[in-house]
């Protein structure tokens, strides 16, 4: 997860929801100790997404196809797995395993007049970067995407990389990214289902004012079902997820297979 930057202690959760600092909503602007401008430059507003990730707003049944979690709904697939990730209290990400690939979905919320998917892929590609791992960033089929190579310690205890895809989309109010891991990461040319799942997913940023990066909480399907970290369980007869989902785990996950 990324950071969020706060600019003063006085800042509302209202103010950092609209994007505006006490400063703008007096009509003035930062200035350093010489009077010259301190203000950064101002972010570009969501470009549009004719291909989704989509907005409730902009669909008319989203639980048809997809699986209600809440913050996201997400679309089912056949054969897949289903994690919804935990942070202490609350279910903050989803993750899609489809055979040997999967793809991290998270929804944040963001300002209402600016993206914020150039500064967030700044801050990985930096983080990324200091750990010793090589980061490019690409023009892909979801957009500007980060393809890296992440430093990870072996089974064995040896040093290796893991090789992974950072996308990423702002909607309005909110930014979803993925995090594409696996075979879809090391041949992307084979991630289009996976790409497909993150086009299709619908995000549900609510009214509530919140924090520009704070995360949208996610919930349990209703009929889901939990059960310790590596214990199977059989497919609960008449649930809507037959023919899918049939395990669910809960450890540093909770995990559901469709």
């Amino acid at each position: 997860m990324f950071g969020r930057r706060r600019k003063g202690s006085e800042e509302t959760v209202d103010q950092l929801d609209d994007g505006v600092t006490p400063e703008e909503q007096d009509g003035e602007s930062g200035t350093d100790a010489q009077g010259a401008s301190a203000e950064a430059p101002a972010g570009l507003p969501p470009g549009p997404r004719p291909d989704g990730p989509w907005d409730i707003s902009e669909v008319r049944d989203p639980g048809e196809g997809r699986v209600d979690l809440g913050g996201i709904f997400v679309p089912g697939v056949e054969g897949m797995e289903l994690r919804v990730e935990v942070a202490g209290d609350a279910i903050v990400a989803a993750t899609l395993v489809l055979r040997d690939s999967a793809v991290q979905l998270q929804a944040f919320a963001a300002p209402k007049r600016e993206g914020i998917w150039r500064e967030v892929r700044d801050e990985i590609a930096s983080g990324i970067t200091q750990q010793g791992g090589v980061v490019d960033e690409v023009e892909g089929p979801l957009g500007w995407e980060l393809r890296a190579q992440v430093p990870v310690q072996l089974p064995d205890g040896t040093n290796g990389v893991q090789l992974v895809r950072f996308v990423g989309v702002d909607g309005p109010r909110w930014f979803l990214r993925g995090v594409i891991s696996g075979q879809g990461a090391v041949q992307p040319e084979t991630a289009g289902l996976l790409e497909q799942i993150f086009q299709d997913t619908v995000v549900v940023r609510g009214d509530a004012p919140m924090a520009p990066r704070d995360p949208i909480v996610l919930k349990l399907p209703d009929d889901a079902q939990m059960m310790p970290d590596g214990v199977q369980q059989e497919e609960a007869e008449g649930s809507r997820f037959a023919g899918g989902v049939d395990r669910l785990q809960r450890g540093p996950e909770i995990t559901e297979v469709r």
